[in-house]
C-alpha cells in the first residue's frame, strides 16, 4: 500500500483526497434530509394528522375491523354526519355526528330516529333503538356531540356512553385504509 502512495502523483492525491471530502459532504447531507423528513413527518402525524386502527364494527359497513383511519386533527367545526374519531373512558371510539349542541335528539320503538323534529336515516340501514341509561328526547348540550355508529343495531356510541365533549374530539376520518389491502 505504501509503494501504492509514493507511486502517486501529487494530482492524484489531491483528487483522492477531495473525493473523499466531497463524498463525505454528501453523506452529511443525505444524513440531514433525512433527518428533516422524519422531523417533518412526526410533526404532520402529531399535529395535523393521526392514523388509528378501528376496533370492532361499530361503523360498519362504511369501517370495518381493522381498517386503518386516517383523521385530520385541526378541524374545528363539525356538522351531523361527519364521521369523527373520539376519546371515551379512555377508549378511542369512531362514530358519525348524529346531533350537536342544542339538537333535541328524539328514538322511539319503531327505530326511527329524530334530530330536532325530523327523522333521520339516510343511507343507513339498519334501526335506531334507544338504550337503557339516557332519556328521550334528549337535549345535546353546547359544546357536546351526539354520536352513532352505523350499525346502529349493536354498536357502541352515544347511546351507551352519553354526549361526547368536543374537547375529546381528536379530529375528523378523511380516509380508511382497507385491512385486506395492506
Amino acid at each position: 500500500m505504501q509503494q501504492k502512495n509514493q507511486s502517486e502523483t501529487p494530482e492524484q492525491v489531491i483528487r483522492r483526497r477531495r473525493n473523499s471530502v466531497l463524498e463525505r459532504k454528501e453523506w452529511i447531507r443525505l444524513l440531514f434530509r433525512i433527518l428533516f423528513l422524519a422531523l417533518l413527518g412526526w410533526f404532520l402525524f402529531s399535529k395535523v394528522f393521526f392514523i388509528t386502527q378501528a376496533k370492532g364494527n361499530d361503523m360498519f359497513p362504511a369501517i370495518k375491523d381493522g381498517d386503518l383511519v386516517i383523521g385530520f386533527r385541526l378541524q374545528k367545526d363539525y356538522v351531523k354526519d361527519d364521521v369523527v374519531v373520539c376519546m371515551v373512558d379512555g377508549n378511542t371510539h369512531i362514530g358519525r355526528i348524529a346531533a350537536r349542541g342544542s339538537d333535541r335528539v328524539m328514538m322511539d320503538e319503531s327505530g326511527e330516529l329524530q334530530v330536532n323534529g325530523t327523522t333521520q336515516g339516510g343511507e343507513i340501514l339498519y334501526p335506531t333503538y334507544a338504550k337503557d341509561g339516557l332519556k328521550y328526547p334528549l337535549e345535546i348540550p353546547e359544546g357536546e356531540i351526539f354520536l352513532l355508529g352505523d350499525y346502529r343495531t349493536r354498536a357502541k356510541d352515544s347511546r351507551d356512553f352519553g354526549t361526547v365533549p368536543m374537547k375529546d374530539v381528536k379530529g375528523k376520518a378523511i380516509t380508511i385504509l382497507r385491512r385486506q389491502g395492506l
